[in-house]
């Protein structure tokens, strides 16, 4: 009997196709905590580790009596046993359908578990399939964390199960599926419509949102009334937002979307809210060269700038003054409401030194003060709270040029001047260096006006002017028109340096600072054919006896 089950056996055997590989249905007989042993009608029971019949949460798929189909390794594994594999028999079962689902054109299901090179890698059941980045998305995506570990729709674009090469594609379910969606969304679409939407995607610009099928952009500069550098400043991956339809285009479905106009805009009646002249503290909300930006309130912003933070220095570098995040007081200085802009000043809200001189000084007063800089068009003289006066050129010495002048003084110098002039609404404070001695053409023309007769000695020559020594630092000049009543040429012709010179003071170039004469009384014979170089004290002589004749 024992010999005839025994032929019975091994023709059952026989009839089955037990190469490695072959997938066989067998029968759960016992469930331990390490192995399951299951009876798939072979000589024995077989055990297979129990992690093998777990899913994904680690829960056990199976109990005593279930039939499972598992996979035949080896039929004698050395020591007379076959080995199973219900691994293996599940990654085959996933094979099969995929294959079914790449045929039929049918979306799958998977999880997005790891990043790789270029893309993502997808689980597929068992099965690990390729999902390339550009193909995630149906716009560019720059952060996709939020969708790993979630079980997601996936097109089959590639399927090679000889190389194990799975390709597959969330754009192309994600627009197969909006297809009808899309369509009945875009056609409730209307301009100044508030919908409700998801937070899909984040980029520099702006946030994608999905309306239900179709997305619509969030631009940056609609996020918020106040200035934000990011888009996740104000929204994040996954948020339910209420928006506005701000623009609407049906044949290129773009939407456009707007989150501050569901808030009141903080713009309007600003001129009513903050008149010119008002004083009040803000937060340094942004720096740049040209100066800082402080929010005033929520969604509005004014610009200090960089002229308008310190009395002295124009150009002050801002992070001198203040520091991202500070709480400053500030004053509104022009309010442009079409535009959306308030111009502030920092330094409006502290003592103005050009005000303080003002009222501390008077003109003609005399101060002390160091030299803080010398330039080509004058001297800076540093004054009390850190201003500066100016000394000008012309204002530096009543007899020496100005360019020579100026070479007597040198930065950090202690000297005094006389205030010329103040203006502290230009911020403009005029010294001078001459004044403080009086001024010697002024007392000289008085005692010697129009008309009167002068001598000197010829100091320069050359044919169109004759400069003339008056003494005591008096320069006065002789034009070559006014030497001779009668037409002189060349001046050298006539005088030398050295001569003396007997002349009529006709007037006072101010800004030559020289005193203009005539000799046209004193030469009045005088020709172009007189002999080169006569002396001029024989000229002179033979003038005045012509005359007592």
């Amino acid at each position: 009997m024992n010999e005839n089950f025994a032929d019975l056996f091994q023709e059952s055997i026989a009839k089955l196709d037990l190469r490695s590989g072959t997938v066989v249905k067998a029968t759960v007989a016992e469930i331990t905590h390490e192995y399951v042993f299951v009876d798939a009608g072979l000589k024995s029971e077989d055990c297979i580790p129990i992690d093998e019949f777990k899913n994904e949460q680690n829960e056990l798929e199976v109990a005593v009596g279930d039939q499972v189909e598992v996979v035949l390794e080896t039929m004698e594994d050395g020591s007379g046993s076959t080995r199973l594999s219900r691994e293996k028999a599940k990654r085959e079962e996933s094979w099969r359908t995929l294959e079914v689902a790449f045929a039929e054109n049918k979306n799958v299901k998977g999880i997005i578990t790891e990043r790789v090179k270029g893309g993502f890698t997808v689980e597929l059941g068992k099965i690990h399939a390729f999902l390339p980045a550009s193909l995630i998305d149906v716009r560019p995506m720059r952060d996709m964390s939020h969708l790993e570990g979630k079980e997601l729709d996936f097109k089959l674009i590639k399927l090679d199960r000889k190389l194990n090469n799975i390709v597959v594609s969330r754009r192309a379910a994600l627009t197969e599926e909006a297809g009808g969606e899309q369509q009945a969304v875009l056609a409730g679409l209307q301009e100044g419509q508030e919908v409700i939407g998801i937070v899909k995607n984040l980029t520099d610009y702006g946030a994608f949102v999905d309306l239900g099928g179709v997305d619509g952009l969030l631009h940056i500069t609609d996020m918020s009334w106040k200035r934000i550098k990011y888009p996740s400043e104000v929204v994040s991956v996954g948020d339910e937002i209420k928006v506005k339809v701000l623009k609407f285009d049906s044949e290129k479905k773009r939407v456009s979307l707007g989150l501050k106009q569901l808030a009141e805009d903080p713009w309007v009646n600003i001129s009513r809210r903050y008149p010119v002249g008002t004083r009040l503290f803000g937060k340094v909300t942004n720096l740049a060269d040209y100066g800082c930006f402080v929010e005033i309130e929520d969604g509005i912003e004014g610009l200090v700038h960089v002229s308008e933070m310190d009395w002295t220095n124009k150009n002050v570098q801002p992070a001198k003054v203040v520091t991202l995040g500070d709480e400053i007081e500030v004053k509104v200085l022009e309010v442009d409401e079409e535009r959306r802009r308030i111009s502030l000043g920092i330094k409006q809200c502290q003592s103005n030194p050009w005000q303080i001189f003002a009222d501390t000084h008077e003109k003609g007063e005399k101060i002390t003060g160091k030299i803080k800089s010398i330039t080509d068009f004058g001297i800076f003289m540093g004054l009390e709270g850190n201003i500066d006066g100016l000394i000008h050129l012309s204002d530096i010495s009543w007899l020496e040029p100005r360019e020579r002048a100026i070479r007597n003084y040198q930065k950090g110098q202690e000297i005094e001047a006389i205030i010329l002039a103040i203006d502290a609404e230009r911020e403009r404070i005029s010294l001078g260096i001459k004044q403080l001695t009086g001024d010697i053409y002024a007392d000289y023309l008085a005692a010697n006006p129009n008309g009167a007769v002068v001598t000197g000695k010829v100091i320069e020559v050359n044919p169109k002017v004759v400069t003339i020594d008056l003494q005591n630092g008096i320069i006065g000049r002789l034009q070559v028109s006014e030497i001779s009543k009668t037409r002189i040429n060349d001046a050298t012709d006539v005088f030398a340096v050295g001569d003396e010179v007997k002349a009529t003071i006709i007037g006072f170039n101010k800004k030559a600072r020289c005193v203009n004469l005539s000799s046209k009384e004193f030469l009045s014979e005088l020709s172009s054919e007189s002999p080169a170089k006569t002396k001029l004290g024989d000229l002179l002589k033979e003038q005045i006896e012509s005359k007592r004749e």
